[in-house]
């Protein structure tokens, strides 16, 4: 995939990082709980590969807040941070891994890429709030029971949608007579 390319397909990825998490916050608690930023950044991550999935993990989180406020303030840098681990992580990995099964290779790169974002998230917190205030338990809570729903969601969307976007979108195949050629 040539620069151009990756320049607008990450700008795609960040612009649904900010417009997709406008439908959930208005459910109380949607953010938390269905984690929908965080769909964009990682599935941007494994498509465009670390680098850009660095600058979706930056500006997908930074012009959120600077539109809608949200994240918060206080919560803004360690979902930066975690942000920026998903991508990077989840581009780095499936670049890495190769196996011969397309959803497999997603799968492997997404869990490590999940859970390092979270410890990230976590040292992040525990540094910014002080351990009186974060500690383990309100770390599991937020990262993986608040966010179960988000989380199962991840684990059932990025995989599949990783694979169609390589093998229809940006590569050259044949559907139904039609042929799309992304490598012009």
């Amino acid at each position: 995939m040539n620069q151009s390319k990756k320049i607008i397909i990450t700008s795609l990825f960040i612009a649904m990082g900010v417009v997709l998490p406008l439908c959930f916050h208005m459910i109380p608690s949607g953010g938390n709980i269905f984690l929908p930023m965080h769909l964009p950044v990682i599935l941007g991550g494994m498509v465009v590969g670390p680098f850009y999935g660095i600058l979706i993990g930056i500006l997908t989180p930074t012009i959120s807040h600077l539109l809608t406020s949200m994240p918060p303030a206080a919560v803004y840098p360690g979902m930066m941070l975690e942000l920026i681990s998903y991508a990077f992580f989840s581009g780095l990995f499936v670049k890495v891994i190769k196996t011969k099964n397309n959803i497999l290779n997603a799968y492997l790169a997404l869990i490590p890429s999940m859970l390092i974002g979270r410890i990230v998230s976590g040292l992040t917190n525990a540094f910014i709030f002080q351990a009186g205030k974060y500690n383990f338990h309100t770390w599991i809570t937020l990262s993986f029971v608040t966010s179960l729903p988000g989380i199962i969601i991840q684990l059932a969307i990025i995989p599949a949608l990783y694979v169609f976007i390589n093998n229809v979108v940006l590569s050259k195949k044949k559907i139904s007579n039609i042929e799309i050629d992304s490598k012009k």
